[in-house]
């Protein structure tokens, strides 16, 4: 009786043949899907993270809002737009932040997080998304004086600090500038 299995053998030139034409797709598709891996999509209202980022922009409440539960409760877990006051001259260290819409005088005076992060310098006036905890604490007079020599304040103006202030403050685990 005849065997009707077909019996295979290795054949090096076909396996060589097998391969090369795979290594040749290879070679076309890895640089494309490197490249579509490069592509950044995000969305085009935001620019610049630093920190952790936002997690739910489309979260976000206005800086009047904030202020507002801030006469009520003692601490707020929010997502904020608000637009930037004051900058630290020294390192961009902290931050304070007014309404944009100009409906109120508040500011809320921010920090970062473990002093984990920074923001440009540069960037007061700019509109911008912060993630974190806005809470109501006493600012003592040392600390007062420290923050207005970080803003570039004259020595006389130092001076004139003589008393702790109660203060509404942010601790920001992420910042993002709007564009």
């Amino acid at each position: 009786m005849m065997d009707l299995t077909y019996k295979t053998y290795f054949c090096p030139w076909i396996l060589y043949k097998t391969l090369m034409k795979n290594f040749q797709s290879l070679f076309f598709f890895l640089p494309l899907f490197v490249i579509c891996l490069s592509c950044k999509t995000t969305p085009s209202v935001v620019g610049d993270s630093f920190g952790a980022g936002v997690s739910k922009p489309s979260e976000s409440v206005a800086f009047a809002d904030v202020m507002q539960k801030l006469e009520v409760n003692d601490s707020v877990k929010v997502v904020m737009k608000a637009k930037v006051g004051e900058v630290c001259q020294a390192k961009g260290c902290w931050m304070n932040l007014v309404d944009p819409v100009a409906t109120s005088d508040d500011a809320l005076f921010v920090k970062f997080k473990d002093y984990a992060f920074f923001v440009p310098k540069d960037i007061s006036g700019r509109e911008v998304l912060v993630e974190g905890v806005a809470y109501k604490e006493e600012t003592t007079v040392d600390e007062l004086r420290h923050y207005a020599e970080d803003a570039g304040k004259s020595a006389e103006e130092i001076a004139k600090i003589t008393e702790p202030v109660s203060e509404k403050k942010f601790m920001a685990t992420g910042v993002v500038l709007l564009k």
